[in-house]
């Protein structure tokens, strides 16, 4: 993969007339081969689930190569990424960890590998990018958290110029799944599986101070949904420490005549900190209205403050309060060491929404749904040595539900990057 990412570069570059021929294209080009090594165990505690647990270990390995812009008003340029995925534990009974690939009949891949081109072109404070893209905004926050990256394909604009505004826009019509090497169609999570042609977005984000912005998205699932975004995020210096408030707002409907079903949902999600020194202690409030859980393309993240690792918290009209502590043991001497811990509690469930067993339970005892989870992220980062930057990471969760499987779930990871 490298030695085909590499000649696509380089013949990309030839291949340009010569007044681009900058030496900014190769000179400001650069690559990284980052090393993932990744255990998934969620155990479902025997809880009347249809699998017990989901038991995986891989070995990830992403290449990104970047190259520079040519010179000129408007400068060119093209990025290359290519991911391989290496089965190291597992078995059909297993799976479904989002780890490793498996087919139709749960068995699990030796090997998967994708790759994926992207485009671009620069002109001031703007840029478009044409190919593989994974944007990180509110209504589509592409997936990450697992052995390789959740990639869409489209497009994207993304325009400074107006500063302190920012303008992004995208159009998406497939994505490839963290676990999946074939393009797939685009779907929505929690509702029923009907495809969409194109993802549309709009982002206006305004810096009003530099400690305040201000944010609108508006986006459609094309004739299956539309949400818009109303989003606040304050990071106030005080005489000491720092004061910490973030506000997410969402409302989304049903569009067009696919069949997707009632699209029916207002989440507020709501976060308020206070930073001294290593640490970090906040918690928040989120509320969810409406007859449906929460819309968003099938596989990406929520971007909502109560997500945790096993639950996602988004269930028709669940109301969470959660709280969280971080430090930095760099305030102790220990540069590289920081610790998470979090506590979410959900309830008024309605469990007539649901189709869960429980939750068929819950609406003949005539109870409201609800949940707790509590998690913990440890995470060290080598400051010296011949292996500099090697993270490594252990993630771990306790959920409990009346309303869907409960589980306990480990995660270790551990990542090194080679520069070049």
């Amino acid at each position: 993969m490298l030695k085909k990412a590499t000649k696509l570069t380089i013949a990309l570059a030839v291949s340009l007339p010569t007044p681009f021929a900058s030496a900014d294209f190769l000179k400001d080009a650069k690559g990284s081969l980052e090393l993932r090594n990744f255990y998934y165990n969620r155990d479902f505690r025997n809880d009347g689930a249809t699998q017990s647990k989901r038991d995986e270990w891989g070995q990830g390995f992403i290449l990104n190569l970047q190259s520079g812009f040519t010179e000129g008003t408007v400068g060119f340029g093209v990025d290359a990424q290519g991911l391989l995925g290496i089965k190291l534990d597992s078995s059909p009974d297993r799976t479904g960890s989002g780890i490793l690939a498996y087919d139709s009949e749960r068995n699990v891949e030796d090997e998967y590998s994708k790759i994926m081109l992207t485009a671009k072109a620069r002109m001031g404070k703007s840029e478009l990018r044409v190919g593989g893209i994974s944007p990180l905004m509110p209504l589509l926050w592409s997936n990450n958290s697992r052995l390789l990256p959740q990639v869409f394909r489209g497009g994207s604009l993304v325009s400074s110029d107006l500063d302190p505004l920012t303008i992004s826009a995208y159009s998406i019509n497939a994505v490839k799944q963290r676990n999946s090497t074939d393009f797939q169609s685009l779907t929505a999570f929690g509702y029923r599986a009907v495809e969409a042609d194109h993802f549309n977005y709009l982002a206006l984000d305004y810096k009003v101070l530099p400690t305040l912005a201000v944010s609108y998205h508006i986006a459609d699932l094309e004739d299956l949904y539309r949400t818009n975004y109303f989003g606040l995020k304050l990071n106030q210096p005080l005489s000491t420490g720092a004061l910490i408030t973030d506000i997410r707002y969402f409302d989304a409907k049903e569009t067009g005549d696919k069949g997707i079903g009632e699209v029916d949902n207002r989440t507020l999600s709501s976060y308020f900190a206070y930073n001294l020194g290593g640490h970090t202690i906040g918690g928040g409030y989120q509320k969810a209205w409406g007859g449906t859980s929460f819309a968003m393309v099938n596989g990406a993240d929520s971007y909502l403050f109560a997500e945790s690792l096993v639950s996602t918290f988004t269930a028709p009209q669940e109301q969470v309060w959660f709280a969280r502590y971080d430090y930095n043991f760099v305030a102790l001497g220990i540069p590289g060491l920081t610790l998470g811990v979090k506590y979410a509690k959900g309830e008024d469930v309605d469990p007539t929404l649901l189709t869960t067993r429980q939750a068929a339970g819950l609406r003949l005892e005539g109870e409201d749904g609800k949940e707790w989870e509590r998690m913990t992220d440890l995470t060290y980062v080598l400051q010296s040595g011949p292996i500099k930057g090697l993270s490594v990471q252990w993630r771990n969760s306790t959920n409990r539900s009346t309303y869907a499987d409960s589980a306990n779930e480990n995660r270790f990871i551990v990542r090194y990057t080679f520069n070049f």
